[in-house]
């Protein structure tokens, strides 16, 4: 997660810098450039603005005002807009995705005696649990307890990569489940006897 964010954030920088000092500063300097080079041209010293010979005398100018030798290349006011709005884009990106994640270290699974607590705060008894589906656990470290509320089949999120110690409920949940499946028949024995005699 900590990757994602950083790209985003590191993103947003890039397109500040390059929006709001690197680009401003390359436009005034090639408002410097054009009418050398146009000078340069006009006196048949140059054909175009890519010529050695612009180069060169640009080269001479920008060592004399401590500026970048390369030649500047125009930036619209567009250009310089496109820069700012892509790096809010990335910026509002990063700064959402850091809420999100902060939002998400707030919610907790955890296990208090027989009682589990779920992320959005729904309470669970072990043993109302009757089902555990662990298709997505593999891959995912996500498992669903199918448990039993007023008669309705609910499901527990049990995300083991979000929330910590989810394998430690869900391995009591089935032990739970073990037991009960296990007991059942036995209970169930008796009163079969009973019956046929």
């Amino acid at each position: 997660m900590s990757i994602l964010f950083l790209m985003l954030f590191v993103s947003a920088v890039w397109f500040f810098i390059d929006g709001y000092l690197r680009w401003p500063a390359e436009a005034k300097r090639h408002e410097v450039f054009a009418p050398l080079a146009e000078e340069l041209i006009a006196a048949g010293q140059a054909k175009d603005a890519k010529d050695p010979a612009v180069t060169r005398a640009w080269e001479r100018l920008a060592r004399e005002r401590d500026w970048p030798k390369t030649v500047p290349k125009p930036r619209t006011a567009g250009d310089l807009t496109g820069q700012r709005v892509t790096g809010w884009v990335f910026f509002v990106w990063a700064a959402g995705f850091a809420g999100w994640v902060a939002w998400n270290h707030t919610r907790s699974v955890r296990a208090e005696g027989d009682w589990v607590t779920g992320a959005s705060g729904e309470r669970v008894h072990l043993d109302s649990i009757v089902e555990m589906d662990r298709r997505k656990w593999a891959d995912k470290g996500i498992a669903y307890a199918i448990y039993e509320e007023g008669g309705k089949r609910r499901r527990l999120t049990l995300d083991d990569h979000k929330f910590l110690g989810c394998e430690a409920i869900i391995l009591e949940a089935e032990k739970r489940m073990a037991a009960r499946a296990a007991a059942t028949p036995a209970a169930a024995a008796p009163a079969g006897d009973a019956q046929a005699g």
